[in-house]
């Protein structure tokens, strides 16, 4: 006659038989339904059992940042050309993009084959004056990268110096806007 004296540990020690119960078969339906299904199964392409499939991450190797040209872009009738060509030994600057928003991203690539190591400085046409634009590279494999990022609206003419030699590149057209 103690559990009657005792109603609420009485209705507890159900209640807690009855989720255990519950539990077990929610847990036994699912390993059944997983089975059926055929779901965490593992199969090979070949059609055999195999060993089960694993997430691997490949391993991290050094990548280069620098971006070559695959195919400099010539000229073709009607296009604007720059009075500025580049001389066979100098440095060849091409961009990426010939119209971007403002603020987008501009990249530019090139090739400076007599510039190893050179320090090359972004400038942009300011005016009739070209100005120097806070962006830097240096030239690594005959190559040189990098992009730059203006609001001024409108055609923005780039090119890029040497700064030991004083050796300046073709120069480019973007429009911003």
């Amino acid at each position: 006659m103690d559990t009657e004296n005792r109603p609420v540990l009485t209705g507890l020690v159900a209640l807690v038989g009855v989720a255990v119960a519950i539990g077990l078969l929610a847990g036994l339906a699912v390993l059944v339904g997983v089975k059926a299904t055929g779901i965490g199964e593992t199969s090979s392409a070949g059609g055999g059992g195999g060993t089960p499939a694993t997430f691997s991450l490949p391993k991290p190797s050094e990548t280069s940042t620098e971006t070559v040209p695959t195919d400099p872009v010539e000229p073709g009738p009607g296009t604007e050309t720059s009075s500025e060509a580049a001389p066979a030994q100098g440095i060849s600057l091409s961009a990426t993009q010939q119209s971007v928003s403002p603020m987008q991203q501009i990249d530019l690539t090139g090739t400076y084959q007599a510039g190893e190591g050179a320090i090359l400085q972004v400038q942009r046409l300011e005016n009739g004056t070209w100005s120097d634009f806070p962006v830097t590279m240096s030239v690594s494999g005959g190559t040189f990268a990098t992009y730059v990022q203006t609001s001024r609206t409108g055609p923005n003419k780039f090119r890029v110096v040497d700064t030991d030699s004083d050796v300046v590149s073709n120069e480019v057209t973007v429009t911003v806007g």
